[in-house]
């Protein structure tokens, strides 16, 4: 009994972290705003080919920022959007999912989920930090779970910060054929 009431307190007080570490690093790197021209990278994706989001001029881009390849939340996040993939992409959009992990880690989590859309990886964090989504969970940098939704001219039109992996899909679907008839 003593055992589950110390890993209670413990847990408590690991999410409290979290959330006072993911406070405090939001405030360090400012999150773009809507409107503004969406920062431009090149990374790696799962398959060694290199993503610049400049090449998607003239489409919908949904970049995704999530924390960690084969977590619970990142896999329902992601099989979400694979799901939707098709009318994503019937909405001339393209999905890209960014984290700090590695490119052998993005395979391998493509492999396992069938996943078919690009992850891209950011070991050195600069595209992350771009886009204010850094964030520090137990001494681990990670990307904090936010979403930008990118014109066809290549700016800012949506954000969604602190995602909820569960309906994001669906959230972010309606947004583009909302704004894609304006």
């Amino acid at each position: 009994m003593k055992w589950i009431l110390v890993t209670s307190v413990v847990v408590v007080l690991l999410v409290v972290a979290v959330v006072i570490t993911n406070k405090v690093q939001a405030a360090n790197a400012p999150i773009p705003t809507i409107g503004q021209v969406a920062p431009d990278f090149t990374l790696p994706s799962q398959d060694d080919t290199k993503i610049s989001l400049s090449s998607y001029h003239g489409k919908w881009v949904v970049l995704y920022f999530y924390p960690k390849d084969m977590t619970s939340g990142c896999t329902i996040e992601a099989h979400n959007f694979q799901n939707d993939l098709p009318k994503v992409e019937a909405e001339n959009a393209v999905i890209l999912g960014v984290s700090v992990d590695t490119v052998d880690s993005h395979r391998q989590f493509c492999t396992k989920e069938s996943l078919t859309f690009h992850l891209l990886a950011d070991t050195e964090h600069k595209v992350t930090e771009a886009y204010g989504t850094l964030g520090n969970y137990a001494g681990f940098k990670i990307a904090n779970r936010n979403t930008f939704l990118i014109s066809p001219d290549g700016k800012i039109a949506k954000i969604w910060t602190g995602v909820n992996p569960q309906g994001h899909s669906a959230e972010v679907l309606a947004a583009i054929t909302e704004l894609s008839k304006k």
